[in-house]
């Protein structure tokens, strides 16, 4: 007989796109086949140099494409829901009726990015702290801040109105992908990803029309917003073997989909460190959050489903710093004549930290500032002569970082919430056992490793 209907997960990463299938067994969900393919999507920002961050979405759909294209087709053609996830935060602009090109490839129907952006992406700096005060305060629990869509959008039309012309709908790379597949006039967006672009009221679930127009701001370029966890619509033909009217749920959160992933009690928090690093709680029920941001608070509240919120310190300094000291000894050494491949050196950086137990040298690692604090950056302190060597500076700035994360979310603060344990996960750490050790040290609660996150699977469970 037919094989069980299959959930397909799709996560747009920073770096990577991931897709993965999950079928339901008699003990639950369980992942039948995954593929993940870098997209080196990195593109120039001529409007926004040096701090723009932008990438081409031409080559984020190719490598979900190719993704595809390897999963079994057996599989493939047994879904029967699609869920799709991605970064949060950026915005991407299309013409809604020439958004894509559908054209046959080896496994199918598959569609290519047409007439499209460069997706700007969370990462991006160009709105300065003087452009982001001359705009209007939103009606939000949500702080603006550079790299936020609606911020973004305001940038283009105060310093380059003409470009907004050539597009008439907008929303994160993840809710372009649900468009395309179910060709939608109007681009649907969820709750998660409203809220992730600022000036959206997550209580009354609108955004900040009012205010926004006043200030000139393109108001028709913004989504319908729905409850997460909801269907966008089915997919108008066949993709990649997947059968034409499979059903695809909005677009979600990447964050909020890689902490569905793994935590299964209200008393866990989950500690991500990965390329930037994250401590999350589930907040109790019926929990609201502020009606105004707090631009000085560390912890902010992100929709999770149900009406439920999750807090979170959201770091922006996590395994980025360790590559950057990474790429920074690998320069010196070049400098010096040596040339020395930096996936050298990770392990012999670790493994001289684990000789290391204690250093009393203090590196403070904010390089890339924080959302709280854009302005700290870091630094160095309590430097003797006989803590220099590689393993104390690795060690003390292992330590910095998981420090520098528990300022945000104090072991106190944590105690008033009910956590009794924490789930640890992320490539940084799972790599790194010098940074676990910190972890272990820094807070009082169990750590349980191996829970890791991922996006993809987390968004074919909502399904």
């Amino acid at each position: 007989g037919p094989g069980p209907t299959c959930v397909l997960g799709i996560d747009l990463g920073t770096t990577s796109v991931k897709a993965a299938l999950v079928t339901g067994t008699e003990r639950g969900l369980a992942l039948a086949q995954s593929c993940s393919r870098e997209t080196q999507a990195h593109s120039d920002s001529p409007g926004a140099a040096p701090q723009g961050m932008e990438q081409d979405v031409q080559k984020i759909i190719r490598a979900l494409n190719e993704c595809l294209a390897a999963l079994p087709q057996q599989l493939l053609q047994q879904v029967t829901h699609i869920g799709i996830s991605g970064q949060m935060h950026g915005v991407v602009f299309w013409k809604s009726d020439k958004g894509c090109k559908w054209s046959e490839s080896g496994t199918g129907p598959a569609f290519e990015a047409d007439k499209v952006s460069h997706l700007v992406t969370w990462q991006d700096g160009r709105c300065s702290p003087t452009f982001l005060t001359s705009l209007p305060l939103p009606q939000s629990h949500v702080s603006l801040a550079t790299g936020l869509g609606c911020a973004t959008v305001f940038w283009y039309s105060k310093n380059s109105p003409d470009f907004l012309k050539a597009y008439d709908a907008a929303g994160t790379i993840q809710d372009y992908v649900v468009a395309m597949l179910c060709d939608l006039k109007k681009p649907l967006m969820s709750v998660q990803n409203a809220a992730s672009w600022g000036y959206f009221n997550c209580r009354n679930k609108t955004w900040n029309t009012d205010i926004l127009k006043k200030s000139g701001f393109p108001v028709h370029l913004l989504p319908e917003v729905r409850d997460p966890g909801s269907i966008a619509g089915r997919t108008t033909c066949a993709w990649h073997g997947i059968p034409q009217g499979a059903k695809v749920g909005i677009a979600l959160g990447d964050f909020q989909c890689s902490v569905y992933s793994c935590l299964t009690e209200r008393t866990d928090a989950v500690l991500n460190i990965s390329t930037s690093a994250q401590l999350t709680i589930s907040m109790p029920l019926g929990f609201q959050p502020p009606e105004a941001p707090d631009p000085s608070s560390t912890v902010t509240y992100f929709p999770y489903f149900n009406g439920d919120y999750l807090a979170v310190a959201a770091s922006l300094n996590g395994g980025n710093v360790l590559a950057t000291f990474v790429g920074m000894v690998a320069q010196w050494a070049q400098e010096l004549g040596f040339h020395v491949q930096e996936s050298a050196i990770y392990p012999r950086i670790i493994q001289a930290a684990l000789v290391q137990k204690h250093s009393k040298l203090s590196v403070h690692p904010t390089i890339f500032g924080e959302r709280h604090l854009p302005e700290l950056l870091a630094s160095v302190s309590s430097i003797s002569a006989s803590e220099l060597s590689l393993g104390h500076v690795t060690r003390a700035l292992c330590r910095g970082l998981v420090e520098n994360l528990c300022s945000m979310f104090p072991v106190q603060h944590l105690q008033e919430l009910g956590v009794s344990r924490i789930l640890g996960s992320g490539s940084a750490l799972a790599r790194n056992e010098v940074l676990r050790q910190e972890v272990e040290r820094i807070f009082p609660f169990p750590v349980v490793y191996g829970k890791d996150v991922d996006s993809a699977v987390g968004a074919a469970m909502v399904m």
